[in-house]
């Protein structure tokens, strides 16, 4: 595999959501709904990596089939086979390089909102390695991916409208009442609106425990049981004083010591 897939990895901040708000033509509460119900809590995993997943019917329909027999685990005519998520789907990729390394990339999804490589150019990139690129970079970048594939697709004039039903079929197709996807938007804006956006300070905390293997729970920016017990096991290992809560200052500490134990992967 040519590209590194360990970049930067930085959490969302609030330039991230600012230039997808603009993108969209939104406000923060229809985007954190988005967020809460169609993407992954986290576009990284613990190792830093974009998450993932690898589709054997794309790769198929990329390679024309001609890995079908040779390699049916990763190239099928048919979804499915995905086995476990996280590093295991980056084994897939790997197999699926090796055999054609672009046609590999176009056929997982990426990061925070799982965007499609060969979605690249409505996405805004030239190319999916440039796509691919911009993913490990930071969930920022993953998140304006996310708005130019909405805003390629129109499905942001729904959103605006908050016609919930409009916007999960095009986001989800035409069985998104399968999983109730409408009433969760809903659902979800309308507890943003009432109770306020995820504190994006905590979030980025949460994600840095994460890469640290401290485990904070839900990826929320809401200071849970969970979030508390490993930040303060995080200042018990610093011998910082144990607080409450996450100030730039104790951000900067956490972003060090991530970026240190990852440097020394």
């Amino acid at each position: 595999m040519t590209i590194p897939f360990n970049g930067n990895a930085a959490p969302l901040d609030e330039d991230g959501v600012g230039n997808a708000l603009d993108t969209l033509g939104i406000n923060a509460p229809e985007l954190w709904a988005v967020l809460a119900v169609e993407t992954r809590a986290c576009g990284y995993l613990a190792d830093g990596r974009p998450a993932i997943l690898f589709e054997r019917h794309k790769f198929h329909a990329e390679t024309k089939g001609k890995f079908d027999a040779s390699h049916p685990d990763i190239s099928a005519p048919t979804a499915g086979g995905y086995g476990a998520g996280g590093a295991h789907q980056y084994d897939r990729l790997a197999e699926a390089a090796a055999l054609d390394e672009t046609a590999a990339l176009r056929s997982a999804s990426w990061g925070l909102g799982q965007v499609m490589g060969f979605n690249f150019s409505t996405a805004g990139y030239s190319s999916v390695q440039d796509m691919v690129s911009a993913m490990t970079r930071s969930e920022s970048d993953q998140l304006q991916a996310t708005a130019r594939l909405m805003v390629g697709n129109g499905w942001q004039k729904p959103l605006r409208q908050h016609d919930w039903a409009t916007f999960a079929r095009n986001y989800n197709g035409p069985d998104f009442r399968a999983n109730n996807y409408d009433v969760r938007l809903s659902g979800a804006f309308s507890k943003f609106v009432s109770g306020g956006t995820p504190d994006l300070t905590l979030r980025a905390a949460q994600v840095y425990l994460t890469y640290l293997g401290l485990e904070p729970g839900a990826i929320d920016g809401v200071m849970g049981r969970f979030t508390r017990s490993a930040l303060n096991a995080f200042e018990t290992q610093k011998q910082l004083p144990l607080t409450d809560g996450v100030d730039v200052n104790l951000l900067g500490v956490l972003r060090q010591a991530a970026q240190d134990k990852r440097a020394r992967l």
